[in-house]
């Protein structure tokens, strides 16, 4: 972190723990981005005598953006009953066996996450259904490390409650079960794309544990299912039919947030990105992301250059 009179540069390097902080917080990347410029325009903001004054800019500035995101989150509940279909975590791409940021723009924030086991999907859907003061607890506490005297400070409330905040928001990951390896994943993954591609039912029935879940995410903006389709079986005969309506679609083993999953894409345009829960060697489960407003960082990184199809 910074010390009093940091430089506005040194400041400016505190941007990409703060996009790491807010979308883990949120769920969303452009909303990070927007609550991360939110605490820098308030850090400009400040008389020059105040920022020397402030002995870590880069703490004040998660503090700041914590605080912003816990507002974003306590308006999101409202905001996502109005949303059309399910709303789900918006993917972000690279990070399986070869470098994303290599040659990519460092100023775009995708090119500065760190992607681990606290952003993959599963997590992130985990981190969903906390309340707004139990993520960010168990968020800067758990993930980022950051001292619960500190933590209280964000969510006004005494380190003890925010104590009891992370344990309870610990629980709910805990009950997730462990994901299994990336290569296994991979290997799996890869088994379903080809038959989706062949549009082969029975093989892709076999794939499928017999209780898994598919949840598409399209906005209101594509077409999607609007409620989770349930069983091995209906799921199966429904990628089968996305194939069949899409003449040309192509299907790409791609790194999503972290681990193996699919790009799909017509013309060379994505149009979904699907992420896997993996267990017993069958799919679980399955987050199909197809709203474009959440695929932009898909756009840019298909452009900016071409990972191998493997990891």
């Amino acid at each position: 972190m910074g010390t009093a009179g940091t430089s506005i540069d040194e400041t400016a390097g505190e941007r990409r723990q703060l996009i790491n902080v807010a979308y883990r917080l949120l769920g969303s990347l452009a909303e990070a981005e927007d609550a991360v410029q939110e605490a820098y325009a308030r850090w400009y903001a400040l008389p020059r005598s105040r920022q020397e004054e402030i002995v870590s800019p880069g703490a004040w500035l998660t503090t700041v953006t914590s605080r912003i995101c816990l507002d974003v989150l306590g308006s999101a509940r409202a905001r996502r009953e109005r949303y059309v279909g399910a709303w789900l975590p918006e993917p972000l791409p690279g990070h399986a066996g070869w470098d994303h940021g290599h040659g990519a723009d460092p100023a775009d924030p995708a090119d500065q996450m760190v992607l681990d086991e606290s952003v993959t999907m599963a997590f992130l859907v985990v981190l969903e259904s906390m309340t707004p003061a139990e993520r960010v607890a168990f968020v800067l506490h758990d993930v980022f490390r950051y001292p619960f005297a500190e933590i209280a400070g964000i969510l006004g409330r005494t380190p003890a409650a925010c104590k009891q905040l992370a344990a309870s928001a610990r629980r709910r990951v805990g009950a997730a079960r462990p994901p299994v390896t990336a290569a296994r994943q991979a290997d799996v993954v890869r088994h379903v794309k080809e038959a989706w591609e062949t549009k082969d039912i029975a093989a892709l029935v076999d794939l499928l544990d017999p209780a898994a879940v598919m949840t598409a995410d399209g906005g209101g903006m594509v077409g999607a299912a609007l409620h989770p389709i349930e069983g091995a079986v209906p799921i199966a005969r429904y990628m089968a039919a996305i194939a069949d309506k899409a003449p040309g679609l192509e299907l790409l083993e791609r790194p999503v947030n972290g681990v193996p999953g699919l790009v799909a894409q017509v013309a060379g345009v994505v149009t979904t990105v699907a992420s896997f829960d993996v267990a017993d060697g069958r799919v679980t489960r399955i987050w199909a992301v197809r709203n474009p407003e959440k695929l932009r960082p898909w756009t840019r990184e298909g452009k900016s250059h071409e990972p191998p199809d493997r990891a």
